[in-house]
């Protein structure tokens, strides 16, 4: 395995071919070695629509751009071909590839001292570095969280303007005022204001007791019909529109015992991103007493904004590292009720 110094001394050893490239635009050497499945040096049309596809363009929009790239006229795609095409368009984005190929190759170097140095060093030195370590961290993860929102806001806004005007639903979903202002600081994720900064003190989320009181009420409903113990049937029949209900979603965690800090940062990111969707009405998670296992409540507009929730880039990413932080597969309940309860609550 390449320790820190050998990877930081490998990166100075590119052929030279590759160091003529504008600073900032290694990148895209990164990005065709990650995109290309084959290991041919090239990519494929199918292997940059797997890549490339970000559930906006459709098949044909990803083709015309696939070719508009493929100056060489050979489809496929090279380096130098992707750098000439997105050096065009960068924009701000320059000073940020830039930023963050000086930042990589600086956090390289810290790891490698932080290798030579760390058991030779006092137990204060140790703290320290303990320290700079761990808020690093919070530091990119904050940044990550704030990156993935601007990209799914922009990803719905295009979605949106594809579809054009929404028709009104037949009943309004009317959000809180204290829900808008949690709207306003998702992004201040170190802001010792932020109602979800109590994830990482004491794994539980800070709502109100009349939340909390709801939740509990419907845990012990879910469970009671798990269990077949009831049978439920309503007093009278009540006619409904078939668009007139919520979504609730109840998804069960059992996380590695080792694994619960990190999955606790990470489900910070995805409640900031998930809560600033479009049609994401309420998110409250509870832990286990004496266990490390989390139930997630997740309240949305309808089943279709739910869907497409699944498909954004942060769900996605909360769901690949569940692989590595839960002991058992994640338990997943649906439940749809009355929007007209929603409304009389908000009321």
């Amino acid at each position: 395995m390449m320790d820190c110094s050998e990877e930081v001394q490998s990166v100075s050893e590119e052929p030279s071919a590759q160091l003529e490239l504008k600073k900032g635009m290694s990148i895209f050497i990164d990005i065709l070695r990650r995109a290309d499945k084959n290991d041919d040096g090239k990519l494929s049309f199918d292997e940059f629509k797997s890549y490339f596809s970000d559930g906006v363009l459709t098949a044909e929009e990803l083709k015309e751009l696939f070719h508009r790239i493929d100056t060489h006229n050979t489809d496929n795609l090279d380096t130098d071909e992707l750098c000439e095409y997105f050096s065009q368009h960068l924009g701000e984005y320059e000073k940020v590839l830039a930023a963050l190929e000086d930042l990589n190759m600086s956090i390289l170097k810290a790891m490698d001292k932080t290798k030579k140095d760390y058991q030779e060093s006092t137990h204060l030195e140790q703290f320290v570095t303990r320290f700079l370590l761990k808020e690093t961290t919070n530091q990119l993860h904050s940044l990550q969280s704030s990156l993935e929102c601007a990209m799914e806001t922009t990803a719905e806004q295009t979605r949106q303007e594809k579809q054009g005007p929404l028709k009104p639903e037949v009943l309004s979903i009317q959000l809180s005022g204290r829900r808008s202002n949690r709207r306003l600081q998702r992004n201040s994720s170190l802001s010792p204001n932020n109602p979800l900064l109590s994830l990482i003190n004491s794994g539980v989320y800070d709502e109100d007791n009349q939340w909390t009181i709801q939740v509990n009420r419907l845990q012990k409903l879910i469970d009671r019909l798990e269990q077949k113990e009831i049978r439920m049937e309503p007093v009278e029949e009540e006619i409904v529109e078939s668009k007139s209900h919520i979504l609730i979603v109840q998804r069960q965690l059992s996380v590695l015992e080792e694994e619960v800090e990190e999955f606790r940062l990470a489900l910070r990111q995805y409640m900031d991103c998930a809560c600033a969707q479009t049609g994401c009405l309420h998110i409250a998670v509870q832990r286990l007493v004496n266990e490390s296992r989390f139930i997630l409540y997740e309240f949305w507009e309808h089943n279709n904004v739910w869907k497409n929730h699944l498909q954004t880039n942060y769900s996605k990413t909360f769901q690949r590292g569940n692989v590595d932080f839960l002991e058992t597969p994640e338990s997943l309940t649906t439940m749809l009720v009355p929007a007209s309860w929603w409304v009389l609550n908000n009321n």
